[in-house]
């Protein structure tokens, strides 16, 4: 199984144990509130959504990563197209996270 589609399965079982927050308000709220171990944002977030999370995960330590299409999101945790959802259980997000790095650029060979 590739990475993204591991993470993709994480996302899925943190979703059926009850231990992801999704929605602008949820993922703010779990922010805020210190239970959100690690936000995932999509890749095609409005630039205001993504300055307004970059800065509030800043702010409180919290590690952010935009990967995937809204689509792409929504379908791993069973619901329709989804900007943003928040890990709340540290071992998930331990799972996660290194799923999410993206490989380094690679420059051509000339």
């Amino acid at each position: 199984m590739s990475k993204p589609n591991k993470a993709l399965s994480y996302l899925g079982l943190a979703m059926r144990a009850g231990k992801l927050a999704f929605g602008e308000e949820g993922v703010l709220k779990a922010i805020r509130s210190g239970q959100a171990r690690l936000v995932v944002m999509s890749e095609d977030a409005s630039d205001n959504t993504r300055k307004k999370f970059l800065d509030k995960c800043q702010h409180y330590n919290v590690a952010l990563s935009e990967n995937f299409s809204r689509y792409e999101l929504g379908a791993a945790i069973g619901k329709e197209a989804r900007v943003l959802v928040a890990v709340l259980d540290s071992g998930l997000a331990q799972l996660i996270k290194p799923c999410l790095v993206k490989p380094p650029e690679v420059e051509p060979i000339e």
